[in-house]
This record gives structure tokens, C-alpha cells and sequence, in this order.
């Protein structure tokens, strides 16, 4: 006796995602999205968010930019420290308007899944998303195939996915160089002499640039990955902003943001 093949299952887990399902019409047919009344308030609690090596030069110009391990040297956007507040989104769950907004978050709630050891992917959508239901405008599907809304979905995470790819085969070439180290963030609040640690992370070291050799230094350029990378270096200056904004979003002192704590 013949049986129905049991339908694709995504292993593991996606940030930020809370119920991602890969996109089927068998499923998912009479279903559509709207958009959500608080956009980004899925993404309002987090401190960081990937980037690709596309982006970095953009964000720069509004967070700091580090990487997320010395053995995973991959971009991330700095959004917040000392809370879990994204400091970039409001109680509307709105971006600040005028700031950049990072690929990973404005694709969601689509992302492309990948087959463990191969080539082909397969569009994914969070069903926890707060848009989705069988009565919202921009449905999935169209007359079983996918609708020009998921197309265009499913045209950008593809995009998206190129350059994650990309990135990870620059950054695991940059990591050869040895030039990403461990890094403090430090401030002196007003009326103090000694600066404060307020943060750790993992970025550029200026003095390891300076030491490349001529051909090493060559070989960057040659990967594109200067601008970035001197981006990342210009970006670490938003850190003091990121500490005005989480004074002003808490009502907290300089001292407050910067410690995360309520002097006693």
C-alpha cells in the first residue's frame, strides 16, 4: 500500500522566527499577509542583527558595526547594549525613520531554506506572523502557483541569500589575516575621570591593518573588503549616540545608560 509522502520540515531554528513553515500550497494556499500594525515589533527586543558585506558601508552611517566572533567573523548591526531594547524601534513598533534597515529584517517574515548538502531552496514564511490570514489582500497563491506578492518575496530572499553566501566566503577568507580581535567600548561620563567599559566585541584592529604587508594588504583590495572594512572602523563612533538614545528611550543618567545599573 502506497503512502502520502510526508511534507518538507525545516530542522533547526531561524532568529527571530517563532513558527517558520516552508511555503506550500497544499497548506498555505487560502492564506495571504497584511501588513502588520506594529511592523517591526517582532524584532523589538534584540541587541544585534546580521548583516552582508553589501550593507556594511550603508549601516555604518547609523550603528556601530562589529563582528560576531573572532572563529565567525560575520557583520552585525549593534541596536542596543545593557537591555534587551532595540533602541531603533518605537512603542508603535516603527523604525526610526531615516535609519537604515537591514536586509535580514526587511525580508521577513519570508527567508530561504537550504537542503542539508545541496543546492536547492525553498521559501519560508513565519505562520506566527501577525499578517497572516485566509482574508488578507496580498495572497500567497494565485490560482495554485505562487502569487507576483510571493514572487517578489521570494525574488529578494534570494538576493538576500547570494550576498549571505558571499559574505561568508569574504569573511572566512578575512579571518586568515588575523586582524579581528577582541575589543572593549568605553565612555567617560561627565563629572568622571576614569572611562567605563560598556561594552565588548569582536572588530577591525587598526594596528594588525598596519602590519600587513604590501601584498597582504593588496589581496584585501582585491576582495573588495576595504571600504567595509573602514567602515566598521568610522562606524565604532556611533556607540557614543547609541548611549544618548538608551538615555533618552529609559529616562535613565549618563551614568545609568552607560553602567545599566541605578547607582545605589
Amino acid at each position: 500500500m502506497s503512502q502520502t509522502p510526508a511534507a518538507p520540515q525545516i530542522n533547526g531554528k531561524m532568529y527571530l522566527f517563532e513558527k517558520p513553515e516552508l511555503l506550500n500550497r497544499e497548506r498555505h494556499g487560502d492564506l495571504g499577509l497584511d501588513a502588520a500594525a506594529k511592523p517591526f515589533s517582532f524584532c523589538a527586543h534584540v541587541r544585534a542583527i546580521p548583516l552582508t558585506i553589501s550593507e556594511v558601508v550603508e549601516a555604518a552611517k547609523h550603528y556601530p558595526v562589529v563582528f560576531y566572533s573572532q572563529e565567525e567573523p560575520l557583520p552585525v548591526a549593534i541596536l542596543g547594549f545593557n537591555s534587551d531594547v532595540n533602541l531603533f524601534v518605537d512603542e508603535n513598533g516603527n523604525w526610526e525613520e531615516h535609519a537604515y534597515i537591514p536586509g535580514y529584517l526587511r525580508r521577513y517574515p519570508f527567508a530561504l531554506a537550504g537542503e542539508t548538502g545541496g543546492e536547492r531552496y525553498a521559501l519560508v514564511f513565519d505562520a506566527a506572523y501577525e499578517g497572516v490570514s485566509a482574508n488578507a489582500e496580498r495572497k500567497l497563491f494565485d490560482k495554485g502557483e505562487l502569487s507576483d506578492f510571493a514572487k517578489s518575496a521570494m525574488e529578494f530572499t534570494t538576493t538576500y541569500e547570494a550576498d549571505r553566501r558571499l559574505t561568508e566566503r569574504i569573511m572566512k577568507e578575512l579571518k586568515k589575516y588575523n586582524i579581528i580581535q577582541s575589543q572593549t567600548a568605553q565612555y567617560t561620563p561627565a563629572g568622571e575621570t576614569a572611562p567605563r567599559t560598556f561594552a565588548q566585541y569582536f572588530g577591525i584592529d587598526e594596528q594588525a591593518i598596519n602590519n600587513l604587508t604590501d601584498e597582504q594588504f593588496l589581496e584585501l583590495r582585491k576582495m573588495n573588503v576595504l571600504a567595509a572594512i573602514y567602515a566598521h572602523l568610522v562606524s565604532l563612533n556611533n556607540w557614543r549616540s547609541l548611549i544618548g538614545r538608551r538615555m533618552q528611550r529609559l529616562g535613565v543618567s549618563e551614568i545609568e545608560a552607560v553602567t545599566g545599573q541605578r547607582p545605589s
